[in-house]
């Protein structure tokens, strides 16, 4: 089948849906054949609690953009990481944001000060996009060590974090550097600890610099998950989500007790976003719906 085949068996699809849609629509409300259908038997979205903000990323399988938004909206997500500029249009028809946007390198980042320029380009920029389209935050990275001290990593990066933070604060935009673990998925990477990275938060001394806490990561690389998070809340912009081991569903097949995570970062009052971001091994919307269920606290 060509493009435009496939372009036309989509419109011609969704027509049929929104046809069924309308008769179905008429049937509740007017009855069909003399037989009505009460309104509380029409099917019902689910109705989160809303203590955590759940959002998604990258765990949606082969599915169109639009589709995506649809799921969203179906299961209560707030919005995905990482969306292209291109789509925010769409992302925002469905009223959802992007949650996280994208600035650059993840191996050549703040962490050596001949990265500043290019990294801080982009974080300017970002920032820019993200506060004219009311999104909340953009990421950055530390890059990797290559023979780098952890203290003149440090220091390169608050300076250049310094340097762009009244820029943040001015446009309302959180810059979260992520954290990623050197163990097992990103040899060398710098920012790899809490602590090493709440240190450059704290030095750097203002609201709207945060880390990315990737729960995933930070289970393989330090553990103690819950206590390192109620130590470091101040510092935490965003959540990610993914089972250990394997970065796969956050189910009973893992070592993580999602539920208890996610009650201790509610407790916190903590109000960013928590995004999926695993690599679904099954049906992709059935575990995006365990996963949104299991972290509904």
């Amino acid at each position: 089948m060509n493009s435009n085949q496939q372009q036309g068996s989509k419109q011609i699809s969704r027509r049929s849906l929104l046809k069924s849609m309308a008769v179905g629509t008429a049937m509740v409300t007017c009855g069909l054949g003399g037989q009505a259908l009460r309104a509380e038997d029409a099917p019902k979205k689910p109705v989160l609690k809303g203590r955590i903000k759940q959002a998604a990323c990258g765990v949606f399988g082969n599915m169109s953009f639009e589709k995506k938004c649809e799921v969203c909206v179906e299961l209560g997500l707030k919005g995905m990481d990482f969306v292209g500029q291109g789509e925010w249009p769409i992302l925002k028809k469905y009223g959802l944001v992007c949650t996280m946007i994208f600035t650059g390198s993840l191996t050549s980042g703040l962490n050596r000060k001949e990265n500043h320029a290019a990294c801080l380009s982009g974080i300017r920029k970002s920032i820019e996009q993200a506060s004219e389209a009311g999104f909340p935050s953009v990421i950055c990275f530390s890059g990797n060590r290559a023979g780098l001290s952890d203290d003149e990593g440090a220091a390169n990066c608050v300076e250049g974090l310094k340097s762009v933070a009244a820029f943040a604060e001015e446009k309302k935009v959180t810059i979260c550097m992520e954290l990623l673990n050197s163990k097992r998925n990103h040899k060398d990477y710098q920012c790899d600890r809490t602590a090493w990275g709440a240190g450059i938060c704290k030095a750097v001394g203002s609201p709207r610099v945060k880390l990315l806490y990737d729960i995933y990561h930070m289970q393989v690389q330090e553990g103690d998950v819950i206590a390192t998070i109620r130590e470091n809340i101040q510092y935490i912009g965003h959540f990610h989500t993914a089972g250990v081991p394997g970065r796969n569903e956050i189910d009973d097949s893992q070592e993580l007790n999602y539920p208890a995570i996610m009650r201790a970062i509610a407790d916190l009052k903590y109000d960013g976003y928590v995004a999926h971001e695993y690599g679904p091994k099954r049906d992709p919307l059935e575990s995006l719906k365990k996963a949104v269920a299991l972290c509904d606290v």
